[in-house]
C-alpha cells in the first residue's frame, strides 16, 4: 500500500535539464513562488521579486546549468551549476531550491546526483556549496554527498570532491527502485489475470 502511494505520488513527476531557452522564464517562475523561509534559505537572506527576476536573467545568460524538477509541467525543484569563471575562487558552485509542496520525497537528493552526474560529465573535480547556517535539511543533503562545511559569517561553505566521491551515494534512490518494482508487479498481475480469464489469448 506504501509503495503504491509513493508510485501514485511520482506518476507526473520527471527530472531534465533546462534548455537555455526555457531556463529564464522556468527558474524565475519557480524562485518566485517560493516561500519566504524557502526564499531566505535559498538566497542566504530575503530577497525581492525584482532580485530573483534580475538573478533567473543572469542565470540564462551565464552558462548556468539547471537541471529541473517537474510535477504536472511546473518546476517545483532546481539544481543549479554555475560555471568557475563566475567564482572567485574558480570553483563551479551549485545551489538547490525546492518548493515546500514537493518536500519530503527525495528531491533534493534527485537534483543533488542527477547535478553530480552533470559536473562529472564536464570534468569537474570540485564544487563549492554555500548554504544558509539554519538551512539544516540542505546541510544534511550536502553532507551525505561528501561536502565539508565550515561555518563563517552567518553561512556554512564547503566543496565536494567529485574524485573522491562514493559511487554508492550517487546510486539511484531506494524508492526510486520501489516504485519500479511496484509497475513490475502491476503489469505482470494484470497480464496473468487476462490470461487467467482468457484476455488477449489469441482465437
Amino acid at each position: 500500500m506504501y509503495l503504491t502511494v509513493i508510485a501514485a505520488a511520482l506518476a507526473d513527476s520527471s527530472v531534465r535539464k533546462l534548455s537555455q531557452q526555457e531556463e529564464l522564464p522556468l527558474l524565475r517562475d519557480h524562485l518566485l513562488r517560493l516561500d519566504r523561509n524557502s526564499r531566505h534559505d535559498r538566497f542566504h537572506g530575503f530577497m525581492d521579486d525584482s532580485f530573483i527576476e534580475r538573478y533567473a536573467e543572469k542565470c540564462a545568460n551565464d552558462g548556468t546549468i539547471v537541471i529541473a524538477f517537474f510535477e504536472n509541467g511546473v518546476v517545483r525543484g532546481a539544481a543549479e551549476l554555475h560555471p568557475p569563471d563566475q567564482s572567485p575562487d574558480s570553483l563551479p558552485e551549485i545551489a538547490f531550491s525546492v518548493e515546500t509542496s514537493v518536500r519530503r520525497r527525495g528531491v533534493g537528493s534527485i537534483l543533488f546526483r542527477k547535478l553530480i552526474a552533470e559536473a562529472r560529465a564536464k570534468g569537474y573535480q570540485s564544487l563549492r556549496i554555500t548554504t544558509g547556517a539554519q538551512n539544516d535539511a540542505m546541510r544534511a543533503l550536502a553532507s551525505k554527498f561528501g561536502a565539508h562545511l565550515v561555518f563563517r559569517h552567518g553561512e556554512s561553505t564547503g566543496t565536494i570532491d567529485l574524485t573522491q566521491q562514493d559511487d554508492t551515494a550517487l546510486a539511484p534512490p531506494a524508492v526510486t527502485t520501489a516504485v519500479d518494482a511496484v509497475v513490475n508487479f502491476n503489469r505482470a498481475y494484470w497480464k496473468m489475470l487476462m490470461n487467467m480469464t482468457g484476455w488477449g489469448r489469441a482465437a
